[in-house]
C-alpha cells in the first residue's frame, strides 16, 4: 500500500476508535460556511465531522472487525464521531439537515451495530444525556424521600396526641 493511502487509512481508523459509535453522511452541496457551522455545532457536543474517503474507511473498517458499511460507502461520505452523547450527536445532525436540507445520515454504527437512517432518526429523539441522569437520580432519590417520610410519620402522630393531651389539660 502506498504510503498516502496507508495514512489514510490510519488516519480513518483513528476517527473510528474516538467513540463507541460514528455516523456516516452524505455532505452533498455543503459549503464552507455551513461546514464550519456544523462542525461547531458539534463540537458543543464534544463530537467531530470529517470528510473521508470511502475506500480508507472501508479498510479501516474491516481492520477493526466492524460491519461491512460498503453498500453505504458511496458518492460524498464524511464521518461524524466523538463525544459521549450520542443521542445528542444524532439530534444535531437531524436539525442541521432539516434547517439546510443538507448532510443526510447514510448510516450509523453503536457499540458494532449498523443504524439505518431511519434508527440514527429515532436515536436523535431520545432525551439527551443530562437529562436521562436526572431522571436517574429523581428515581433514586425518591426511595429515599419516602423512607424519611414514614420514618417521621410515627413522631409527627405521637406529638399530635401529646399536643391534644396538653390542650385538653
Amino acid at each position: 500500500m502506498r504510503p498516502e493511502k496507508s495514512y489514510l487509512v490510519k488516519e480513518a481508523s483513528e476517527y473510528l476508535s474516538q467513540s463507541n459509535y460514528f455516523f456516516l453522511t452524505d455532505y452533498k452541496g455543503i459549503d464552507s460556511v455551513e461546514t464550519n457551522e456544523l462542525r461547531k455545532r458539534l463540537s458543543e457536543r464534544g463530537a467531530e465531522f470529517h470528510v473521508i474517503k470511502n475506500s480508507s474507511l472501508n479498510i479501516a473498517a474491516k481492520e477493526k472487525n466492524l460491519p461491512d458499511f460498503s453498500d453505504y460507502l458511496v458518492g460524498h461520505t464524511a464521518i461524524v464521531t466523538g463525544g459521549d452523547d450520542v443521542s445528542g450527536v444524532a439530534k444535531t445532525l437531524t436539525t442541521f439537515n432539516k434547517e439546510s436540507k443538507k448532510v443526510s445520515v447514510k448510516a450509523g454504527s453503536l457499540d458494532e451495530r449498523v443504524l439505518s437512517p431511519e434508527e440514527v432518526k429515532i436515536l436523535s429523539n431520545l432525551p439527551s444525556l443530562e437529562i436521562l441522569q436526572s431522571k436517574l437520580l429523581s428515581l433514586l432519590n425518591t426511595p429515599a424521600t419516602q423512607v424519611v417520610s414514614v420514618l417521621g410519620t410515627p413522631a409527627r402522630s405521637l406529638a399530635t396526641v401529646l399536643q391534644a393531651k396538653a390542650d385538653k389539660s
